[in-house]
């Protein structure tokens, strides 16, 4: 490991084309005045040379600059005051700069945040980093704050099912975006069935979305990057804060372990929802989860930083009625993270990290005389080291290498329930799980040719074995920016894309559940290519922020059960699946305001996804499930007084694409469950369920009390979920009118107006 470091040491400062003794290099970190956290996307700007750079995600930054008597340096992070420091240096140097959060000295409702106009400034598109203010302010359901349910509020996003967290990315399936929690892949991260998320937001600190030209360091998936970083604690104080909601109480601990030095942080949440269904139920029924988070870190020297994170979610939950459907479940996800970062000079930075992830998820459904089993686990080991190197002002270079172990566990079966005898149980230790290895090396150049023209290119060469099969290829990158004015910019990318594991829908469960499979001989990697051409333009001095990026994506093999085909224990999974390809174009609009008493967005995604599969739709091409022609956002905050803060989020979506029947056949007195009538179905996706709008709203008041001569922070959240109770459609099914016996399509709709409360403190 120290060998290669001094190579890629030795290579940066051959890309260096100015003498040492013309230019130093200033380095460090830019962190939370209070609590020491680092700040991540910081910009910091030489107001002499008006050169800049950002720091990266675990907050440093490292700036090569021509050698003056005074270099003025002007750091900006929204939501923080500008600071501008005078450096006298004639040698490389190092800094910790602290910014003052602009919350911790208000005397009056005014909000003021540093300049960031990174928007315009980098090459990278198709990146929005998500607010962390927005995710706690903004109306939920029931009032849980949940980040998935504000990252189906973003431009190219479109949310699955009424409620859930599911969310679909510039045309692509579930399964093709890929969640990270501190670099370990969460493959499943809701509560309830994904009414609600598993990330309790008090312990995150940086959440962002890539959707479009991905950067080379990223891969596996074919749509979308959520990357969430957990915060790592206090290292100044120790704190706590916690919240009681309807559903579920939460709280978290901080502090440091050495002050200024290291630090922890533990953060965990539990449901209190069979308290509440119990006086409504029968003692068989229940539903419970947990989630909890923890991290630590130490400053092991000046170059030197060692984090160690951990995070379990799980729910359990069971349905016991003789006349319906009868399920036990539980499933969940485990991750710990080990990540080391060493500066090796002031030019390169290195990161090297092992993560372990395991999901699983269990379940056994029974209804009349036919019961289901199925149980599914993904475990992975991964081992990755990636290097950042800053040789000049105007060059970034990224490279690294990852290895991943996955270990896949995919069983079900289904039967009648026996007369006499135990039924058939599902025994972990006898299910053949399928093993496959996955490694890639990458390496990208971020260059600013001139303080107009930049581009951010690389390749990322991805090898997964499995099965006896190998699979090689080599994915190109690019992303290139021209500016137009000092805060107009026009972009555009090429992004060549593969996925090794895929999600396929199990026919076989009596509740909606998935099933990951690995590629192999027949069921090859999944595939995109993708374009996009963006113009970004900043208003009232990066107050306001616009973009229109419009895209064009093409994806292969993508993976479906054939018709009436079901999983079984022993079954050959490549014989039940289809394979077809999928086509996504679109335009997306974006305007964001980031300052003042008035925060928020509008979203609006204008888009057509479709599918082709041979052996589906007799080859016909159909709309994707869940292709939306029309998705709009609009969110707002607004500071009402010191106290107050009123919240609204309105959506509208065209409806979802549907497979309703267009006749039916009569057979009376068949003796069959279908009511002695057939349907029949002349295409895939036919029809369009109705419209779909809603309307939420929020408003909290957060104060400062003294209890027992301290001081805490106290915050009374309130929400109404669907606040015109709009019946939206979740699903259509049929019933045959016993006078007419003309069938007759139903409506189901799901949620109406729900109100929620929330109790939140801090001290």
């Amino acid at each position: 490991m120290k060998l290669l470091m001094h190579i890629i040491y030795v290579l940066a400062l051959l890309c260096s084309t100015t003498a040492t003794a013309q230019k130093i290099t200033i380095s460090g970190y830019v962190k939370d005045q209070v609590s020491r956290e680092v700040l991540i996307g910081a910009s910091i700007v030489n107001a002499n040379s008006k050169t800049g750079t950002s720091t990266n995600q675990y907050g440093f930054f490292s700036l090569t600059t021509p050698a003056t008597d005074t270099i003025e340096l002007v750091i900006s992070y929204q939501g923080y005051n500008i600071q501008a420091k005078k450096i006298i240096a004639k040698t490389n140097i190092r800094l910790e700069v602290f910014l003052e959060n602009t919350s911790a000295m208000l005397n009056e409702v005014i909000v003021t945040a540093g300049k960031d106009d990174r928007n315009i400034r980098k090459a990278q598109m198709g990146v929005i980093d998500v607010p962390i203010k927005a995710i706690k302010n903004l109306p939920v359901l029931m009032g849980e704050r949940d980040l998935l349910k504000i990252i189906q509020l973003l431009p190219g996003v479109q949310g699955g099912q009424e409620g859930t967290t599911g969310f679909y990315v510039r045309g692509g399936n579930m399964d093709q975006n890929l969640v990270q929690l501190d670099e370990a892949t969460v493959y499943n991260p809701n509560h309830l069935f994904g009414l609600f998320s598993t990330f309790n937001v008090n312990a995150i600190n940086n959440v962002q979305l890539i959707k479009g030209g991905f950067p080379a360091e990223y891969g596996g998936r074919l749509s979308s990057i959520l990357n969430i970083t957990m915060k790592e604690g206090n290292k100044s104080k120790y704190q706590v804060e916690g919240g009681i909601g309807l559903l579920s109480n939460n709280l978290t601990v901080q502090g440091p372990i050495q002050k200024n030095k290291s630090s922890f942080i533990v953060s965990a949440r539990q449901s209190h929802i069979n308290l509440l269904i119990k006086p409504f139920t029968s003692s068989g029924n229940s539903y419970k989860f947990y989630d909890i988070n923890a991290k630590i870190n130490f400053e092991l020297g000046s170059k030197d930083h060692l984090f160690i994170s951990f995070f379990k979610g799980n729910d359990k939950a069971g349905y016991n009625n003789p006349n319906s459907l009868n399920y036990i479940t539980d499933f969940g996800n485990s991750t710990a993270t080990v990540r080391w970062n060493h500066l090796l000079g002031s030019k390169v930075f290195s990161n090297t990290s092992f993560i372990y992830n395991d999901y699983n998820l269990a379940l056994a459904t029974s209804q009349n005389n036919y019961y289901s089993l199925l149980y599914t686990a993904i475990k992975d080991v991964t081992a990755k080291t990636d290097f950042t190197i800053t040789p000049t002002t105007r060059h970034k270079i990224k490279t690294g290498f990852s290895y991943t172990s996955h270990r896949l566990t995919p069983a079900s079966f289904s039967a009648s329930i026996p007369r006499r005898g135990n039924r058939i149980t599902i025994n972990k230790g006898n299910i053949n799980s399928l093993y496959s290895d996955e490694m890639a090396f990458y390496i990208a150049n971020e260059w600013d040719a001139s303080t107009k023209f930049g581009v951010n290119y690389g390749l990322r060469v991805p090898v997964f074995t499995a099965s006896g099969k190998t699979y090689s290829y080599i994915e190109p990158r690019i992303s290139s920016k021209l500016s137009v004015g000092a805060t107009t910019s026009v972009k555009a990318s090429y992004t060549r894309m593969n996925q090794f594991l895929h999600l396929v829908p199990n026919a076989t469960a009596g509740l909606p559940t998935d099933i990951w499979i690995p590629s192999g001989k027949k069921t090859k990697p999944q595939s995109s290519t993708q374009y996009a051409i963006g113009v970004y333009k900043n208003f009232l001095d990066d107050e306001i922020e616009a973009s229109l990026e419009v895209y064009h994506k093409r994806m292969d093999n993508q993976v479906l059960f054939g018709e009436g085909k079901q999983l079984k224990i022993s079954s050959n999974l490549d014989s039940l699946l289809v394979y077809g390809k999928g086509e996504s174009y679109g335009a997306e609009f974006f305007l964001k305001k980031n300052t003042g008493t008035l925060t928020g967005w509008i979203s609006y995604t204008l888009s057509n996804t479709t599918q082709q599969f041979n052996d589906l739709n007799f080859g016909k091409e159909f709309p994707f499930k869940y292709d939306r022609r029309h998705v709009l956002s609009v969110t707002g905050s607004y500071q009402l007084t010191k106290a107050w803060i009123v919240s609204a989020v309105f959506v509208y979506s065209s409806g979802p694409a549907s497979t309703i029947p267009t006749g039916r056949i009569s057979t009376l007195n068949s003796g069959t469950i279908f009511e002695g009538n057939y349907y029949v179905y002349e295409g895939r996706n036919n029809y369009r369920l109705a419209s779909y709008h809603r309307l939420d709203l929020s408003a909290s008041n957060k104060k400062t009390v003294r209890i027992w001569k301290k001081y805490y922070e106290r915050e009374w959240s309130f929400s109404v979920y669907n606040a015109y109770s709009r019946q939206n459609p979740y699903f259509i099914y049929f019933e045959i009118d016993a006078l007419s016996s003309k069938p007759t399509a139903k409506q189901v709709s799901l949620l109406p107006i729900i109100p929620g409360v929330s109790f939140n403190f801090k001290f």
